[in-house]
C-alpha cells in the first residue's frame, strides 16, 4: 500500500477510536441501503495441487457445466456444491473459483466470494471476473474504497455492463471517504507543524534565555578593565549592574562578535585595551561603561 495512503488511513482509524462521533457526521452520511452483515467462512478445503490428472480435469470441466446449469435454474446450493466438487477436481483453474464466487454473492456470503476471488487473482491476476464478484462482495459488506478499486479493475480488464453499473454506484462514496480521511489527514498535519513550531518557538526562548544569563554571568565575572574588570574596579555584582544590562545599546553590541572578542581579550588581560585605542565601536562602549560607572576608560 502507498505510505501516504497507509498513513492517512492510520490516521482515520486513530481519529475514529478517539472520536467515534465522527462516524456520525452529516459529511460521513453514506447511503447503506443493502448492506449486510459479515458471514462466517467456513474452513478452506485441502486441494492437492501437484496430482490433477487430465481425467480429473475433464470430470472438473463436466461439474462446471452441470454447476452452471442448475445455477441458471437457480439451484444455488446445488451449484455451490457442484463448483466445490469441480475445484477439488482441478483447483488450479481461477474461473472455477470465480463461478462459485459468483455463487456466494447470490446467496449472500460475500466474505467466502473475497476468498475464492483473492485464490482465482492468485491464479490469474488479468481475469475480469474475480475483481467483479469481489467488487460485488466489498459492495455488499459496505466496504467502498475496496469495491470501486475492484470494479474499476475488472472494467479496466474487461469491459462489463453490470460491473460499471456498480462502480457508478459506489464510486461517489468511495470519493466520499477518501475526501474525509485527507481533509483529516490535513487537520493532522497542520496540528503536526503547529506542535512544531511551538517546540522551536521554545527552544529559541530557551536559548536566548540561557545567553543573557551567561552575557549576565560574563558581566558579572567582568570583562572590562580595572581590578575586577570594570572601569574603576567595581566588584562583581556591583549595584547598578541591573541598570546596565538594561540598556538596549550595550545588549545589542554585545551581540557582534567583534565586540565580545574584544571584551574577552581585554577581561584575561585589562592592560590590552591598549589594542582597541582605535577602534571607535569599541571605545566608545568603554567610554559608555566609563561614563555610567565613573571612570575614565584606561589609556
Amino acid at each position: 500500500m502507498d505510505p501516504r495512503k497507509l498513513a492517512e488511513l492510520k490516521g482515520f482509524v486513530q481519529m475514529c477510536e478517539s472520536n467515534p462521533s465522527v462516524l456520525h457526521l452529516p459529511e460521513m452520511e453514506i447511503d447503506t441501503e443493502g448492506v449486510i452483515e459479515p458471514d462466517k467462512i467456513d474452513p478452506d478445503d485441502f486441494c492437492d495441487l501437484d496430482n490433477v490428472t487430465e481425467e480429473m480435469m475433464d470430470q472438473a470441466d463436466s461439474k462446471k457445466i452441470e454447476a452452471i446449469s442448475a445455477l441458471g435454474e437457480g439451484e444455488l446450493q446445488k451449484a455451490l456444491d457442484l463448483f466445490t466438487e469441480a475445484i477439488k477436481l482441478n483447483p488450479c483453474v481461477a474461473i472455477l473459483y470465480a463461478k462459485r464466487a459468483s455463487v456466494y454473492i447470490r446467496m449472500q456470503r460475500p466474505n467466502a466470494a473475497i476468498r475464492d476471488c483473492d485464490k482465482a487473482i492468485r491464479i490469474n491476476p488479468d481475469s475480469a471476473q474475480p475483481y467483479k464478484w469481489r467488487g460485488k462482495a466489498h459492495k455488499l459488506l459496505g466496504h467502498w474504497e475496496e469495491a470501486a478499486k475492484d470494479l474499476a479493475t475488472a472494467c479496466k480488464l474487461d469491459y462489463d455492463e453490470d460491473a460499471s453499473a456498480m462502480l457508478k454506484e459506489v464510486q461517489p462514496k468511495a470519493n466520499k471517504i477518501m475526501e474525509h480521511r485527507r481533509k483529516y489527514e490535513r487537520k493532522r498535519e497542520e496540528k503536526e507543524l503547529r506542535e512544531k513550531q511551538e517546540r522551536l518557538k521554545k527552544a529559541r526562548e530557551e536559548h536566548a534565555r540561557a545567553q543573557r544569563e551567561e552575557e549576565a554571568r560574563q558581566f558579572g565575572g567582568g570583562y572590562f578593565p580595572g581590578a575586577a574588570g570594570f572601569p574603576g574596579g567595581n566588584p562583581p555584582g556591583m549595584p547598578g549592574l541591573g541598570e546596565l544590562l538594561k540598556d538596549p545599546e550595550l545588549l545589542n553590541a554585545m551581540k557582534d562578535p567583534e565586540v565580545m572578542a574584544a571584551f574577552q581579550d581585554v577581561a584575561q588581560n585589562p592592560s590590552n585595551i591598549s589594542k582597541y585605542q582605535n577602534n571607535p565601536k569599541i571605545m566608545a562602549l568603554v567610554t559608555k561603561l566609563s561614563t555610567k560607572f565613573g571612570a575614565p576608560p584606561q589609556p
